[in-house]
Order: structure tokens, then C-alpha cells, then sequence
């Protein structure tokens, strides 16, 4: 996602403990098939990513386990919280995520769920590679540094 295209989109929610548990080593921007009343529960900021997982079916990727809360003045058509949602990319996104998901270590994880500007609610995917426990700590290790090193410039300054 280039520096622009951030500028014009809405964050509705993210997936924080996927940045501690895995490695990124690359992003792809997919759109969501969703209902009607998913995309009024998105945007009213009803979506939580924390159990969601992606995989490989019939050579399509889907999601599963994405909360999407009900929406609030649905009728009797109001949509499933926790169904699967088919993930929509380009054949040759979906060939090497396909290709990387099926060696050992990489998984496929749901990072972010924005709209643009235009409206439209798409999902940040990346391929992750999962930390190993030292790499967890050095990341806890890093943070309290850094916390520590604002502190001292904030008492000081």
C-alpha cells in the first residue's frame, strides 16, 4: 500500500497480536464478499480480527472466524458474525500465496480492515512466517526500551 493510497482510507480494526507473533514478509490489499449488513456493522466499527485465519479452498482464499457484530437495525436477513467470507485478489496474488501457504512455517494472516475512499471495505492479508520464542522476547525487549528512551526525552526535554 503506497504512501497515497493511506492518506484516503478509514482503519476500522486491526489485528495487533499478529505483528508479535509472526514475521511479515509480504502484503496484499483483497477485497471481502460481504452482505448488506456487513458492510453497515464494518462501518460502524463492529469488526474484530484477533481469532481470524485464512485458507486455500478450491484454489480460493477465504477467511474464517472474522467478527462482524450484527447489525444493529437489520431485519430478519441480518448476517452470521463468525461465517466464512471469500477473499478476492489477482490470479497471480493468489498462485504465490498459494504456493508460500503450502511450506512449512508461512501462514496467511488477516492484519487489517479498512474502507477507502471510494466506500469500499477491503482486508489487509499478510504473509506470515511465526516467531520463535527469543524473537517474541527481543520484541518485548525492544518496545520497553523505546519506551524507556521517551520517557528520558520527555523528562528532559
Amino acid at each position: 500500500m503506497s504512501k497515497a493510497d493511506q492518506d484516503n482510507i478509514t482503519i476500522i480494526s486491526t489485528n495487533k497480536k499478529a505483528k508479535f507473533e509472526y514475521h511479515f514478509l509480504a502484503e496484499f490489499e483483497a477485497g471481502i464478499v460481504l452482505t448488506g449488513t456487513e458492510i453497515k456493522s464494518i462501518r460502524a466499527g463492529k469488526t474484530n480480527l484477533s481469532d481470524a485465519y485464512c485458507y486455500f479452498q478450491d484454489g480460493e482464499l477465504y477467511v474464517r472466524s472474522i467478527y462482524i457484530g450484527e447489525y444493529d437495525f437489520g431485519t430478519y436477513n441480518n448476517h452470521e458474525p463468525r461465517r466464512t467470507r471469500k477473499l478476492l485478489l489477482k490470479r497471480n496474488e493468489l498462485k504465490k500465496l498459494e504456493r508460500k501457504a503450502k511450506e512449512k512455517g508461512f501462514s496467511i494472516i488477516p492484519y487489517q480492515i479498512y474502507i477507502t475512499d471510494r466506500g469500499i471495505a477491503k482486508i489487509l492479508i499478510a504473509l506470515g512466517q511465526g516467531k520463535k520464542s527469543y524473537d517474541k522476547r527481543n520484541t518485548i525487549k525492544e518496545r520497553d526500551d523505546k519506551r524507556q528512551i521517551d520517557r528520558m526525552k520527555k523528562l528532559y526535554s
